[in-house]
């Protein structure tokens, strides 16, 4: 798995947003709003922040803090303690668009004139330079190069003409093309967002008298709160203690245009998540058992690549009756400040993060299982890793089929020129990373991932839910 954990390079993670809203007017949210981005952590390693704000006090008041780094890492009890406000927004960020800079850390806070705005947005428009154009030659000055100031700008602006913050929000999203799940707090409300595609996920969660939006259903539980539902596609969700709970459905599609982030089931979200009422677990294991029932082949054992590998190799061993085993050690102290070795050294980069188990895996035909290959550098060196620790056989079977094509919406796939599945065939590939057999999950196997509900497949097949732009957004800022 090129991919999709700080384990390895390649792919990465897209973001993760947290909203509260205390209805009691004396608490503070700010130690919540830490432990639900520690939940999301998995979701970006990047930067993070938290703003809050105090519903009975100024409408321009709100304190925030925010850095390059784990939550961990930016936040201590010092500055969560002057974190005070019973409404407040919550972001940890992987950069898919925008330069890695702490200007870029989210969530994003604006003063204007109907008093305040936080915002924290997960997601890729593919029309953001057309949104940044048409603000720039109406006088607005950028402080980043990310699309959610882009929207944080629209907002605003919508608001002047408009009766209510959430009328703003809805207006702003009609703007919009491509994904997003937004959390905004305005100075007496919380408003969540999301695509009319259902790209990202978000859902509604309740503790006491604090309601929640957020990315995964894991942040809810992690703080103790009830999971109510999931913020439906095109949905805008205000919440306040007037009115409770508010749906304006205006932006929503039919339901066979939805589109759902298929990687969000394969890799992104945490496996005890659920989203549009699917486990994320349980997706993995049919991925692992389909796995078998389309690529069986004779081993002794079945392993799984940290961490997402795991729930699909366990899959493939429930349905093949190969045994399961742990056949690497990970190092879970390997934060984003590891200082990789030298172009030449690249083997122990691998090998400080992730480590084979000799006696695990001697004299054994193995079944190695992971999420995805992309560029071929990183499968190569654990195919490579198994067999240096006396593996006779390594069979990989990868639980996505391969990656021909770059996504716009949020997940960091490279050009097609950098993809080894678009270069080279299924055979090429096995000899590339030195395995003995390799085969992928099947294209038409994904639906029934997620229990027929439709999904976005486009990195595989090149079939998108909308129109791609025809400049690559992803390249136009640094990022």
């Amino acid at each position: 798995m090129e991919s999709l954990s700080p384990i390895h390079e390649g792919l990465h993670e897209e973001c993760g947003v947290f909203g509260i809203y205390n209805f009691n007017e004396e608490a503070n949210v700010a130690s919540t709003i830490y432990y639900g981005l520690f939940a999301l952590q998995h979701r970006g390693q990047e930067s993070c922040g938290i703003a809050v704000t105090k519903t009975n006090g100024p409408k321009g008041g709100i304190n925030s803090h925010k850095g390059m780094g784990l939550v961990n890492e930016v936040f201590d009890e010092k500055n969560l303690g002057e974190l005070e406000g019973n409404l407040g927004v919550g972001h940890v960020r992987y950069s898919t668009a925008g330069a890695s800079t702490r200007e870029n850390a989210q969530p994003l806070v604006l003063n204007y004139v109907k008093g305040i705005l936080a915002l924290a947005h997960n997601g890729n428009l593919i029309n953001v330079n057309d949104m940044r154009r048409e603000l720039a030659y109406s006088g607005a000055i950028f402080q980043t190069t990310i699309d959610s100031e882009v929207i944080a700008y629209h907002i605003a602006r919508e608001r002047l003409k408009t009766s209510t913050v959430e009328e703003a929000v809805r207006r702003a999203c009609g703007k919009m093309q491509g994904a997003y799940a937004l959390v905004v707090a305005s100075p007496r409300k919380l408003i969540g967002a999301r695509d009319p595609f259902g790209f990202k996920p978000l859902c509604i969660g309740k503790a006491g008298d604090s309601y929640i939006i957020t990315s995964e259903t894991c942040a809810l539980e992690t703080i103790g709160a009830e999971y109510i539902r999931d913020v439906l596609p095109g949905e805008v969700v205000t919440i306040s203690p007037e009115k409770g709970i508010e749906s304006d459905m205006t932006l929503v599609l039919p339901k066979e245009k939805e589109a759902r982030c298929i990687f969000e089931y394969i890799y992104f979200a945490r496996p005890d998540s659920h989203i549009d009422g699917v486990s994320v677990y349980q997706s993995r294991i049919l991925a692992g058992k389909y796995l078998a029932e389309d690529s069986p082949v004779e081993a002794d054992l079945v392993v799984g690549v940290p961490e997402s590998g795991n729930a699909a190799a366990l899959g493939y061993s429930m349905q093949s009756g190969i045994p399961y085993g742990m056949a690497f050690m990970k190092n879970s102290y390997v934060g984003r400040t590891f200082i990789k070795p030298k172009q030449s050294s690249r083997e122990t980069s691998v090998r400080v993060k992730l480590n084979a188990i000799k006696e695990a895996v001697a004299g054994k035909r193995i079944i190695m299982i992971d999420d995805s290959i992309v560029r071929g550098t990183t499968s190569d060196r654990i195919v490579t890793m198994l067999k240096e620790a006396g593996a006779t056989e390594v069979h990989v079977r990868i639980s996505s089929p391969p990656f021909l094509w770059p996504c716009y919406f949020g997940t960091d796939i490279p050009e097609r020129e950098q993809l080894i599945a678009y270069k080279h065939s299924i055979d090429e590939i096995k000899d590339i990373i030195g395995a003995d057999s390799l085969a992928y999950l099947k294209v038409d196997r994904l639906p029934q991932l997620v229990e027929g509900l439709p999904i976005c497949n486009g990195c595989f097949t090149g079939n998108y839910p909308l129109e791609p732009p025809k400049e690559d957004i992803r390249g136009e800022f640094d990022r």
